[in-house]
């Protein structure tokens, strides 16, 4: 299975980078993970609701330019369904078992993802109902993907 992550924005703490190249490189006896960076807007002065529309809509558009049309698309979402890690290796399990091969994961910017994102995600994926900072999402997913192919493969991690 190929996953590919598109994320808005970049990562600026080097902390942040090194976690993430670190499971990137444990993930390569599992699968090829990719990462595709796009421009996040710059934030508004104040959080006016059509100023903020228009950054969600803009960086949906710079997503939907990077989505392949075959892929499974997960998309991060507060609103999402919850799983365990457990839960959510047997999902990827599962995917592949019925011929997905492709899948892509999605984490918006600062306001979130855009709806003509999330309307088009196979699925929406919380991580939890508390709010994270989008780049320590990218570490945490990778974590949890990383996790995932741990669990499938019955090696020791996830306890």
């Amino acid at each position: 299975m190929q996953i590919q992550i598109i994320a808005v924005g970049k990562l600026k703490e080097n902390y942040l980078k090194d976690g993430v190249n670190d499971y990137l490189k444990r993930l390569k006896s599992y699968t090829h993970l990719t990462i595709t960076e796009v421009n996040d807007e710059k934030e508004p002065a104040n959080d006016n609701p059509s100023e903020i529309r228009l950054i969600k809509a803009k960086e949906g558009e710079r997503i939907a330019k990077q989505l392949k049309k075959d892929t499974y698309l997960i998309a991060l979402a507060i609103e999402g369904k919850t799983f365990s890690s457990e839960q959510l290796a047997d999902h990827l399990a599962q995917l592949a078992l019925n011929g997905k091969s492709h899948l892509t994961f999605v984490i918006g910017g600062s306001f979130g993802l855009d709806e003509s994102i999330t309307q088009r995600a196979d699925l929406l994926l919380s991580f939890s109902k508390m709010t994270f900072p989008h780049q320590l999402m990218r570490l945490i997913l990778t974590e949890q993907i990383y996790r995932s192919y741990r669990i499938i493969n019955h090696h020791s991690y996830h306890k």
